[in-house]
């Protein structure tokens, strides 16, 4: 219905604005990373290692009961569960070697640190069915991760990010070219530093869910990018001796209908995830929300003024023009 009252034509000049829009960028990437360096990320437990543990939240079982009754280093808070129930939700680490038991401490050192994480799940769920005489059944969700199949996961979904970003490279500089395709990994990195930075700055958890959040905000931006890049390249065809400003203006507008609509619908799905989907997808949903916005941003913008930069020709040398004949104006 919306397309219904969306001008036929816009004439929006924003490459008049590309200086801001870079320099806002840049803004954005300088304090993301510095938010990086200085409070990091907060690790889920798949890449930090360690328990979560969740359980009914009853009249007994109430967050400052757990924390009361249950020794240990625990973080324990409430949350709603997707049915709306509210939970009781218990993360910890390795815990201190005298709660482990005697069998415990009389392992060596090396069996130790490969063996806590267990240990100290068992500690805990063993606890917690001791002191408020709960069954299997009770426990909504117990999940453990050791240190070495937390860093694998981590280095594995790093990984997972770069080879997407080089495959999209690849593929920009075959369709197009080189100048493309720096601008469109330039846009993917911005999208992806952003998202990190805001993590780092609202201390949100960062797991394999975000990995998939981020892989979806990537793929998402590069498809906005690469549909501005394919009119781009039409519009340079028709108007030859036009200017590399006013191309990308033309194109621009010409796709903001589709690019608005698209955001614009993908926007309310996320919205209902982030205020319906409960606690496991809201880190995961307000990250897509985040990234829908710069992605978008950076197709428009960033990456734009990259291409005015490096040139919107798309002409390998030694090719001939699949338009000839046709000068266009000027």
């Amino acid at each position: 219905m919306l397309i219904k009252y969306w001008p036929k034509t816009t004439k929006i000049p924003f490459m008049r604005y590309r200086f801001f829009g870079v320099a806002m960028s840049i803004i954005m990437i300088v304090g993301s990373l510095t938010l990086l360096a200085t409070r990091g990320l907060n690790m889920g437990v798949d890449f930090a290692g360690g328990s979560v543990v969740e359980l009914q939240e009853t009249v007994t079982v109430t967050v400052p009961q757990v924390r009361s009754k249950i020794t240990g280093a625990l973080t324990v808070n409430s949350a709603t569960g997707s049915d709306g129930a509210r939970l009781v939700v218990i993360r910890f680490g390795d815990l201190d070697e005298t709660l482990l038991g005697a069998e415990f401490q009389a392992l060596p050192e090396e069996e130790k640190a490969e063996r806590a994480s267990a240990a100290s799940n068992v500690y805990v769920v063993e606890e917690l069915k001791r002191v408020f005489n709960l069954a299997d059944t009770d426990i909504l969700r117990n999940d453990s991760v050791g240190p070495k199949v937390s860093g694998e996961l981590f280095i594995e979904g790093m990984l997972a990010l770069g080879v997407a970003t080089l495959m999209m490279m690849f593929y920009i500089a075959f369709r197009y070219s080189w100048s493309y395709a720096f601008a469109g990994i330039a846009s993917l990195v911005h999208d992806g530093i952003g998202t990190m930075g805001l993590f780092s700055l609202l201390q949100l958890e960062f797991n394999l869910t975000t990995i998939a959040a981020l892989l979806t905000i990537l793929g998402y931006s590069i498809n906005d990018s690469v549909v501005v890049f394919d009119r781009v390249r039409e519009v340079r065809r028709k108007y030859k001796q036009m200017p590399s400003v006013e191309i990308i203006d033309i194109a621009t507008n010409e796709t903001l209908s589709r690019t608005f609509l698209t955001m614009g619908t993908t926007l309310v799905a996320v919205l209902c995830i982030t205020l319906f989907g409960g606690p496991v997808l809201r880190d995961m949903s307000i990250a897509m929300l985040w990234g829908i916005f710069i992605g978008t941003y950076s197709s428009i913008f960033f990456a734009s003024a990259i291409i005015i930069w490096l040139g919107t020709d798309i002409r390998k040398p030694g090719v001939t023009d699949d338009t000839p004949g046709f000068e266009g104006v000027s």
